[in-house]
């Protein structure tokens, strides 16, 4: 029973001085919510190290059974260890090890700069064909909703090419609104931007109810299983 019960009272007490500490910043509310603040910094140093631990685990195994794809395994772990190492131990800092690892200059520095930044500019570039494959699909005007997607899509890549502005440029001053650039603007800091302030909407009030489930004790999924 107190293996249920703590956790919900712990999480029940921490949730309910945030929401305080939020609505009252004065003392001792606020007070609290600076030091519930650091203490989910310390929380997420354990979980830094539990997912580091977590990753060598799944590699590791793959690596030991030779599952397929398991020299890419090799690599994530070389590539895991080298980095914390270097980092932990601040191998190749010409400050030495109360340098600072973020120094320009600095080998863990110069493995951020050199191999993760290309690597991830890479991934992100093999990435736009992907979401150029998916907007094909998705902007095929099979009904009246795909087909003012993709009007609205051709609208706003005209307008931020030259050639938009050169199909429009000879509309009069007074219907310069029919123009493809102003249009683009339009799509952009109208409908869109309304679209995107409900998408906000819809993710705050989820997360808003997901937090009071959490805080009364309805959800209760991070506890296990009900029969535990």
């Amino acid at each position: 029973m107190l293996k249920r019960s703590v956790p919900l009272f712990i999480t029940f007490l921490v949730g309910l001085v945030l929401v305080v500490s939020f609505f009252i910043p004065h003392a001792p509310f606020g007070q609290l919510g600076e030091n519930f603040a650091v203490f989910f910094d310390i929380i997420a140093v354990f979980a830094f190290v539990l997912g580091g631990g977590n990753l060598v685990r799944i590699h590791g195994e793959k690596i030991s059974k030779r599952s397929a794809g398991w020299g890419y395994s090799v690599v994530c772990m070389l590539g895991f260890f080298i980095t914390l190492f270097i980092g932990l131990l601040k191998i190749g800092n010409p400050w030495g090890i109360q340098g600072d690892v973020t120094e320009p200059g600095s080998t863990f520095s110069d493995i951020y700069e050199f191999i993760f930044q290309p690597l991830s500019a890479t991934m992100f570039a093999l990435l736009a064909f992907y979401m150029a494959s998916a907007s094909y699909r998705a902007f095929r005007a099979k009904n009246l909703e795909a087909t003012v997607l993709l009007v609205a899509a051709f609208i706003i890549l005209l307008g931020r090419t030259f050639v938009g502005a050169v199909l429009t440029r000879w509309l009069p001053e007074s219907l310069s609104f029919l123009k493809i650039p102003n249009l683009a603007n339009w799509i952009m800091i109208s409908p869109s931007l309304a679209g995107q302030r409900a998408v906000m909407i819809g993710i705050s009030l989820g997360i808003i109810s997901t937090s009071l489930k959490l805080i009364l004790g309805l959800e209760r999924s991070y506890l296990g299983a009900d029969h535990e």
